[in-house]
């Protein structure tokens, strides 16, 4: 009997251990700690980042109620000093996962470790960026979610809306590796379907004004991709369009909030879920950066400024999902 009530309480105790452990993540821990390296503060990045917040939140409810996230955020607020300074600071803080958002930020970071598990997001060619080995199969510590957006889709979007015969602008920051690689995407596309193109460039906030006065009325309509020059500079862009009357098509939803006409493109929220979702497999699942392929954004948005339309002069039902 004495031996029953023994095997009893042993397997009572047992089961209460299991019962503990049954809601910590698979890292052993109940909190968990990951470092954001941000590289400026715009609308688009600042979604990316709320959303991978909510992403992870979400998938940690669903499975692993008790674990908690301690977040180290950091901004550079675009300088390149305080990025290295940022992204060495963080990975002495040994956090389990660290959050790079925007190319300069993650290769900042990609820099300083090549252990630390690392996901990125608003980048739009890893592999471009020197963070992976391929696309598929990182075979590095980094991977994370891309924001290549439907460039040739944009280019037609922005075609459609044109007013006149002149050229479509293009206006971008050369110095950013993700914004050249979509200039280029743009100059394939119009080639192949024989439309003009006029493209600049600006290098800094002071440079957006006076290279936009430039264009106008040289150009019928203004394409701006991804770039976080441009975004930072949305809401000044977007006045000067709405006084020449030009449409404006920009690289993502936020951008086109901020200034532009319309878009047909990615969610940065939306993406930073899908981050928060591949950050959950990471820090729960023990997956590991180097085997989880680059994803993509798995929805696309025509998005249409209805107050900047009017603006312009057009109505909103001109406009039509490419």
């Amino acid at each position: 009997m004495k031996k029953l009530l023994m095997s009893g309480l042993v397997l009572m105790s047992l089961g209460l251990v299991l019962a503990g452990c049954s809601s910590k993540s698979a890292s052993g821990k109940d909190n968990l700690k990951v470092g954001i390296l941000q590289v400026v503060q715009h609308g688009s990045l600042d979604e990316g980042r709320q959303g991978f917040k909510a992403g992870l939140k979400q998938e940690l409810k669903a499975h692993h109620k008790s674990t908690k996230v301690t977040y180290h955020y950091l901004n550079a607020q675009g300088d390149q000093a305080n990025l290295n300074t940022m992204s060495q600071q963080l990975v002495r803080q040994k956090n389990d996962l660290l959050v790079g958002i925007a190319t300069p930020a993650a290769q900042a970071l990609a820099k300083k470790t090549t252990t630390t598990p690392t996901l990125v997001t608003a980048v739009t060619d890893l592999k471009a960026a020197g963070l992976v080995k391929s696309n598929n199969k990182p075979q590095t510590n980094v991977s994370g979610t891309s924001d290549l957006t439907p460039v040739g889709l944009q280019l037609k979007l922005l075609a459609s809306m044109a007013k006149g015969k002149q050229p479509l602008g293009i206006m971008y920051n050369s110095s950013e590796e993700n914004s050249v690689l979509q200039v280029n995407l743009a100059k394939a596309y119009a080639k192949k379907h024989h439309l003009n193109l006029k493209i600049v460039s600006a290098t800094s906030t002071n440079d957006v004004t006076s290279v936009l006065a430039g264009l106008t009325g040289k150009v019928s309509g203004l394409y701006l991709p991804t770039d976080n020059l441009m975004a930072s500079a949305m809401k000044t862009i977007g006045q000067k369009a709405k006084v020449a009357k030009l449409p404006v098509v920009t690289g993502s939803i936020e951008m086109a909030e901020d200034g532009g006409t319309a878009t047909y493109g990615i969610n940065y929220y939306d993406l930073g879920k899908q981050t928060g979702k591949m950050a959950y497999d990471v820090l729960v699942n023990h997956k590991q950066p180097k085997n989880m392929a680059v994803e993509q954004s798995q929805k696309l948005h025509l998005y249409v400024n209805k107050a900047n339309t009017k603006a312009i002069g057009m109505q909103t039902s001109q406009i039509k999902e490419p």
